[in-house]
């Protein structure tokens, strides 16, 4: 087996065979019924690598013996393909268009790491996929990656990027969390100001909140509803959903300083408000009013238009209620629904966008704080304090996606040395993202079917630029995507030296990528950010 065998995510089942099929000038690719996309992606991205036309095929035979066949097979899963290259050719058969393209991707490594640059390094060089046959599928149908674009604005040009990423390793969820106290970054255009105003902020805190550090300078940045229909269909080519997230009743303070009747207006004077410069929670959220819930249902009447996804994400995390407490308007609403408490008015505020989704055919998803004070029928969870609410959730009956911050949040430093740039929380290495397992232990095997799949979080208060976020980012993702993706066994018996032999082949496939990684000897002198307070935590994280 050659180098260009070491894949990652690992596949279900490899048989090797003798000898190759060469590519060649001569070489032609046949994509059949529903896999014309797959087809014209591939042949896009090893053009740009190889120099080979790959020239259309009219039929399978066309494809034989030195060329590529993609077809569909009923008989496989949704996601499932087999590829087989041996003395007939190369062909990649799915259940669907996307196990075509699962397959297509694994065809790429076969190739080699330059398969993956934008033009040839050598013309005259040979192109081979050696004999074998892969029988592969994917372990959950949910396998995320969130990237937070509130806290620093990332163009449009990074999150396709991010796209391309997550395609390479078989990830199929980009969950797009689009507001926060810090900006709003999606045009609604019924409500202009939400971009007018609230995407912007006039400096940023630098690290941590801890930090004294500023930058004095304004930061911002929106999609426009073009830029939005553009990356739902880059990443539908792709095979990539996205969910958008607009986070409600908290993480709020961009909107109010765009529309401050949102806001408590009966206990602070919100038209004082600005997007927030600092990090953390702020103490700003929205008014329980009528005037609210049709504000935002405004909101999510043009997302709908905009995001096919089952899933509207609507946040619910961390949610302050002391200005509910202090506000009359509030404690009136509690009293006129008959509910216990503020957690019960977070409930119901929910409740009511669960209900509206719902009747619309979609459906909500938030952050496990949306369990506080009782759960929607009908809403998914998104258990990130650790496996608790997830757990809580399942045997509830509710769908869960597992993204506990111990394990698979990658803002979280990455090692426990002072090079560690802007150091988070706990030490999460690449190991201890590769021994995470998504499905906790109590769940009955019926609960544990409520487990939709996983994802890794990143979040950007610390990360100013895209290169820190893929610093942060990968290799992590990369182990990540094997948690996701591979039928592993359990944690403490994962064979991580196997993980690293493969990773030592594709660290080569991130370089021909790009991607600024953190090297597996530390950061890079570029990639340090000395005197930039973090909030580094000592020992394990806790296991709950």
């Amino acid at each position: 087996m050659t180098s260009e065998t070491e894949l990652i995510p690992a596949p279900r089942r490899v048989l090797a065979g003798a000898g190759e099929v060469r590519l060649t000038a001569r070489s032609q690719l046949y994509a059949g019924p529903a896999t014309e996309g797959v087809g014209r992606w591939l042949r896009t991205v090893l053009w740009q690598a190889t120099g080979l036309p790959l020239s259309e095929g009219r039929e399978l035979d066309d494809a034989a013996d030195d060329g590529i066949g993609l077809q569909l097979d009923p008989a496989l899963g949704a996601e499932e393909y087999r590829l087989t290259s041996d003395g007939d050719g190369v062909l990649i058969e799915g259940g669907s268009a996307a196990g075509v393209f699962w397959g297509a991707q694994t065809l790429r490594q076969l190739l080699g790491p330059d398969a993956y640059r934008r033009a040839p390094l050598d013309r005259d060089r040979g192109w081979a996929v050696p004999h074998l046959t892969i029988e592969d599928s994917p372990r959950f149908r949910w396998r995320g990656l969130m990237l937070d674009v509130a806290r620093h604005f990332m163009p449009k040009e990074g999150v396709l990027r991010h796209l391309d990423l997550m395609a390479a390793h078989k990830l199929n969820v980009f969950h797009f969390h689009l507001t926060d106290d810090q900006g709003w970054r999606v045009e609604i255009k019924r409500y202009p100001r939400l971009t007018e105003a609230g995407s912007w902020r006039a400096r940023t805190k630098f690290g941590h909140r801890a930090s004294p550090l500023w930058e004095e300078k304004p930061h911002g940045g929106f999609y426009t509803q073009d830029d939005i229909r553009e990356i739902v269909a880059h990443a539908a080519e792709r095979h990539i959903t996205v969910v958008p997230e607009i986070d409600v009743p908290g993480h709020s303070q961009a909107a109010i300083a765009a529309y401050p009747e949102l806001g408590n207006t009966d206990v602070i004077d919100t038209t004082a408000l600005s997007v927030w410069d600092n990090w953390g929670i702020s103490a700003n959220v929205l008014a329980p009013t009528d005037n609210t819930l049709r504000f935002y249902e405004g909101v999510f009447e043009e997302l709908l238009g905009l995001f096919p996804s089952e899933f509207i994400h609507v946040g619910g995390d961390e949610c302050l209620k002391d200005q509910w407490r202090r506000s009359p308007t509030a404690q009136a609403r509690i009293k006129e629904l008959g509910l216990a408490d503020e957690d019960g008015l977070q409930a119901w505020f929910i409740g009511h966008f669960d209900k509206w989704l719902t009747a619309r055919g979609r459906r909500l998803i938030g952050w496990d704080e949306i369990l506080e004070g009782g759960l929607a029928e009908g809403a998914a969870v998104s258990s990130w304090r650790g496996y608790a609410g997830g757990v809580a959730a399942a045997q509830a009956g509710h769908d869960v996606v597992m993204c506990p911050e111990q394990y698979v949040y990658l803002d979280h430093r990455q090692a426990a040395g002072e090079d560690e740039p802007v150091p988070i929380a706990h030490v999460r290495t690449l190991e201890d993202v590769y021994r995470f397992e998504p499905v906790p232990p109590e769940l009955t095997p019926d609960q544990a079917g409520h487990v939709l799949g996983t994802q890794a979080n990143v979040w950007t208060e610390v990360m100013e630029d895209p290169a820190r976020v893929e610093y942060q980012t990968y290799p992590r993702l990369s182990a990540f995507a094997e948690v996701a993706w591979s039928a592993l066994p359990a944690p403490a018996e994962r064979d991580f030296a196997d993980f690293e032999r493969r990773m030592a082949v594709h660290y080569r496939r991130l370089d021909a990528l790009g991607v600024g990684y953190r090297p597996p000897a530390g950061p890079l002198p570029w990639q340090k950010r000395p005197g930039v307070l973090g909030r580094p935590k000592e020992g394990a994280p806790p296991n709950r």
